[in-house]
């Protein structure tokens, strides 16, 4: 067997289906149903993949889209941004560095100071609470 293909087989392991269709197949979770929609708790929200850090709660905004949204990444070293010419338009696909995890993608209609909105997807994220 392949050595991406035994990745795989890993990646199958340790997420559940839904996470592995987001995650790795580039999937996305339907508007309005993901853990952290609506989510109000305070830490720092973690690639579920690697653990990479990736979003701070004080970003944290209710952008009426569906999915949970943040107007900055902690470490934008963290995260890749990728052209999507998918569904027949032009987005910016936001991946985690580290494992190169679907997270979701990042528009340019968010809120001040940065005017971004990180759009993700919660199957992606796992939060580790603060106090």
């Amino acid at each position: 067997m392949s050595e991406k293909k035994n990745h795989e087989q890993d990646w199958k392991k340790k997420l559940t289906p839904e996470q592995y269709n987001i995650c790795r197949n580039k999937g996305t979770e339907p508007p309005f149903t993901g853990e952290y929609t609506d989510c109000k708790k305070q830490g720092i929200y973690h690639c579920i993949c690697c653990g990479n850090t990736l979003f701070d709660s004080t970003t944290k905004f209710d952008s009426g889209s569906g999915w949970p949204s943040f107007w900055n990444a902690i470490d934008k070293a963290n995260i890749n941004q990728i052209v999507d010419i998918s569904h027949g338009m032009k987005r910016t696909e936001i991946t985690c560095k580290t494992c190169d995890s679907h997270l979701g993608h990042v528009f340019e209609d968010g809120p001040q100071p940065t005017g971004l909105r990180y759009c993700i997807n919660s199957a992606s994220l796992e939060l580790k609470e603060t106090s």
